[in-house]
C-alpha cells in the first residue's frame, strides 16, 4: 500500500506494535528517523525517568504541545510526519487532523488492533512499568469503541489501513514491507 506524503497517524493501544513497526520502517529505509514524532520519546527527553513528574496533566500538555510543534515544523516544510502515540480517542486525533488541515496535507491513519490476549502478552513481554494491565485494557476498549475505520474516515482521515501483527503471524518487518511511503 502506497502512503502519500503528509501526516501519518498511528492508532493503537500501548504494546500493539506501533514502535516496532516504526523501527522496521526506519531500518528498511522507508522513512527517516526524524519523520517519527513519538510522545514516549518526547516524554523521556523532557522528564527522563522521573515517573512522578511525567505523569501530571501539565506534563501531558507539555509533551503534546512539543509533539504538535515538531509535526508543524515538518509539515510546514513539505516533509511527512509520523505521529507515534496511542491516538485511540477522537480528541487525540482531532488535534492532529487540525494540524494537517492547516497545511492541506493528507492524513493517513494506520490502525494497530491486536486482540486483547495478544496485546496483554506483548505488554507483559515488554515489561513496562509505567502502565498496568488495566490501563492496557482501557486503551483497548477505547480503540474498540472509538477507532473503527469508518470512525477514522468520518473524522477526516484520507485513508485508513490496518497494520498486520501477531494475530496474522506477521513480524514488524513483514508488516512494514506491506507499505511504501512517498
Amino acid at each position: 500500500m502506497r502512503i502519500p506524503a503528509g501526516l501519518v497517524v498511528l492508532v493503537g493501544p500501548p504494546a500493539s506494535g506501533k514502535t516496532s513497526f516504526v523501527r522496521a520502517l526506519i531500518e528498511s529505509g522507508q522513512i527517516d528517523a526524524e519523520a517519527v514524532v513519538s510522545s514516549d520519546e518526547i516524554r523521556a527527553e523532557l522528564f527522563g525517568t522521573s515517573p512522578a513528574q511525567a505523569e501530571s496533566g501539565a506534563a501531558d500538555a507539555r509533551i503534546f504541545e512539543e509533539r504538535d510543534r515538531r509535526i508543524v515544523a515538518r509539515l510546514a516544510t513539505g516533509r511527512s510526519a509520523v505521529a507515534e502515540s496511542t491516538n485511540v480517542t477522537p480528541q487525540a486525533r482531532e488535534r492532529l487532523i487540525a494540524i494537517a488541515s492547516r497545511f492541506n496535507t493528507p492524513v493517513t491513519m494506520l490502525r494497530f488492533n491486536p486482540d486483547v490476549t495478544d496485546l496483554l502478552q506483548q505488554y507483559t513481554e515488554r515489561g513496562r512499568t509505567d502502565l498496568t494491565a488495566a490501563d492496557v485494557h482501557a486503551y483497548a476498549a477505547a480503540m474498540a469503541r472509538d477507532a473503527s475505520a469508518d470512525q477514522l474516515r468520518s473524522e477526516g482521515a484520507t485513508a485508513v489501513h490496518d497494520v498486520p501483527g501477531r494475530r496474522q503471524a506477521t513480524t514488524p518487518a513483514e508488516a512494514a514491507a506491506h507499505f511504501s511511503f512517498a
